[in-house]
């Protein structure tokens, strides 16, 4: 009779007291880091990158190499520890920014959103992948397809970051005017073709370029969807319906957990990017009763005070801004952005002035939908973890990310003095239904 195979052994308790020190470091400095960037007027993200920045190469690395080897040793198995942790973490990030869609908001606005959402996303992903094509050969990793490469920063380009425009909006007290409300509706937009987007491009530096590898993800993408709204849709609906009769709300969050992070396995399974899979959770959890979702607050205080700064003080340690110290990145970095900046700020523009929208009401919602915040920089790791960028395209785009969030509120308030509020806006502000803007208020980011 054969013996059962040995246990696996536990971690070493070396590599267990590394990751324990290297996660509450991290955590710690991103959470003051953060609160320093927020009392700045800065996205809480950029201070919690900039942890990742004083801890890694560019900073520690260069004063003292020996602690940095220490604390943030260069082996993968150690920094894979953190990498899993911060996976999760983020895949439950983009599971709320899910939950926070409003599908009814979309159907309300429907035709301006869609005008300004697909102006927004259509000339940024073209400037993005003719910027892609002719980017230095110093930004492309070895070995992977030019056409990959310019598709990949087509999509980065192209995504608006609903977490961060929502908090902007609140912060300034424009959530209650037209421009706020499009600008919600367009950036839900961006979100779901961004998502769908950047599953099938990850398939394809997956899988090659050729006629199967980009007819396969197009096809387990319409099977995803059909799934989630044909089937999955009217099930988590009678959950959701149960759950709210009980009280347990250590069920509802950890079955929303399971849900999220099941499906994200889903659809990386399927050749897919997992984060598409996490969304399209969160959509469906998002889509039932206001109690079963207010009882996920637990869930949303530990990924955004934990999981979150702990993925973006990971992000950061793979920033090396020394490269910017070569003048071919630098200009790279420079017409990257400007390229962002242009292709958003004018594709939005243009959309919105297609429905009849003012010259000042375009502007706004341009320079709203420029801020990319934490999606660009999800979407900056997805490439990096999977080949098509390298440290330095990678350091680009996530600089890209955090320029275009600070950004966008001085182009609100310069826009916004020019625009009278309506009758209609006063009476939406004194309303109490806008208190239904408070869970898209405070979701993916206060922070970022």
């Amino acid at each position: 009779m054969p013996f059962a195979a040995p246990p696996v052994p536990p971690l070493p308790a070396h590599q267990l007291l590394v990751f324990l020190l290297q996660a509450g470091v991290l955590v710690l400095f991103a959470v003051l880091c953060g609160r320093l960037a927020i009392r700045l007027r800065m996205p809480a993200v950029a201070g919690e990158l900039c942890v990742g920045i004083l801890l890694g190469p560019t900073v520690l690395g260069n004063i003292a190499p020996s602690a940095a080897e220490w604390l943030l040793p260069r082996d993968a198995g150690q920094f894979h520890l953190l990498d899993a942790l911060g996976q999760v973490g983020i895949l439950l990030l983009v599971g709320i920014t899910g939950m926070e869609m409003d599908a009814s908001l979309v159907r309300r606005r429907g035709t301006t959103a869609l005008s300004v959402g697909l102006g927004g996303l259509v000339l940024p992903f073209g400037l993005g992948f003719a910027a892609g094509w002719v980017a230095p050969a110093s930004l492309v990793p070895d070995g992977t397809d030019r056409l990959v490469f310019a598709l990949f920063l087509a999509v980065a380009l192209c995504v608006s970051a609903l977490p961060v425009i929502a908090k902007i909006l609140t912060d300034m007290n424009l959530i209650h005017r037209n421009v706020g409300q499009i600008t919600l509706a367009a950036g839900m937009v961006d979100d779901v073709i961004g998502w769908i987007l950047l599953s099938v491009v990850s398939a394809m530096a997956i899988g090659g370029t050729g006629q199967d590898s980009i007819v396969a993800p197009l096809l387990a993408t319409a099977l995803v969807l059909a799934v989630t709204f044909f089937i999955l849709r009217p099930l988590v609906s009678r959950v959701m319906n149960a759950a709210e009769r009980t009280s347990d709300t250590a069920t509802v969050v950890g079955g929303a957990t399971a849900f999220v992070l099941l499906s994200a396995a889903a659809t990386h399974a399927l050749g897919l990017e997992a984060m598409f899979g996490a969304f399209l959770a969160g959509m469906l959890i998002g889509s039932g009763p206001r109690g079963v979702r207010a009882r996920l607050a637990p869930l949303r205080t530990v990924v955004l005070a934990v999981f979150a700064p702990l993925f973006f003080a990971t992000a950061g340690l793979r920033i090396e801004l020394g490269a910017l110290a070569n003048p071919t990145a630098l200009a790279a970095a420079a017409a990257l952005l400007l390229v962002a900046v242009l292709g958003k700020v004018a594709g939005a523009f243009a959309g919105a002035r297609a429905v009849g929208m003012s010259a000042w009401e375009s502007i706004a919602l341009g320079g709203a939908l420029n801020a990319r915040g934490v999606i660009q920089l999800v979407i900056a790791t997805v490439g990096l973890r999977i080949g098509v960028l390298n440290a330095t395209s990678y350091t680009l785009i996530v600089l890209v990310a955090i320029a275009t969030s600070l950004m966008a509120p001085p182009i609100l308030r310069w826009s916004m003095r020019r625009i009278e509020c309506t009758a209609e806006e006063q009476l939406r502000q004194q309303d109490r239904s806008m208190l239904d803007w408070k869970p898209v208020e405070q979701t993916p980011d206060a922070r970022v």
